[in-house]
């Protein structure tokens, strides 16, 4: 094969991957938008068997261990929902920026609540999620919000502010 033909094919399979990842992406995002618990078996379906998850309350692997951690999602929030705002593809990763809206469940009083977050996934050569990573500021989205520790931990970020 001569290096232009080589270069071409090259050059498909890696534009026919980024259409692999751009789709699985997508699939996944809506699958994020529209998540129950009668929905969770589905994530078997965009995960790689060892996919890592990873956020600032949980560091496991395994479907069966991301599974999970959506299950006690549904068990302790009320009307738990993501909202992706955006997507970025490239190559064989992706950052997905979202907004996730919930009610505390022991405090039917409580107003729905937000957190805005992104996460950053690397596919494997299947399209399947092999890490998970979720950012976000736990102290400025969710303690702060809280009424025993919102005013310290509102405090402590005017302490720590620049002047």
């Amino acid at each position: 094969m001569t290096s232009s033909r080589s270069a071409t094919v090259s050059a498909a399979s890696a534009a026919q991957a980024a259409l692999t990842t751009a789709a699985a992406v997508h699939r996944l995002a809506q699958l994020y938008e529209s998540l129950s618990p009668e929905m969770l078996p589905q994530l078997a379906q965009c995960y790689a068997s060892g996919a890592r998850f990873k956020d600032p309350f949980n560091d496991l692997q395994g479907v069966p261990a991301i599974v999970r951690v959506f299950e006690h999602m549904f068990a302790t929030l009320e009307r738990p929902r993501f909202v992706v705002t955006q997507r970025i593809v490239q190559g064989d990763q992706a950052f997905l920026v979202w907004e996730f809206y919930f009610r505390l469940r022991h405090k039917r009083w409580c107003n729905e609540q937000f957190i805005r977050g992104a996460t950053h996934l690397q596919l494997d050569a299947h399209g399947l999620v092999a890490l998970h990573r979720d950012y976000w500021d736990a102290a400025e989205e969710l303690y702060e919000k809280l009424p025993a520790l919102g005013g310290l931990m509102r405090w402590l970020r005017r302490q720590m502010a620049t002047t």
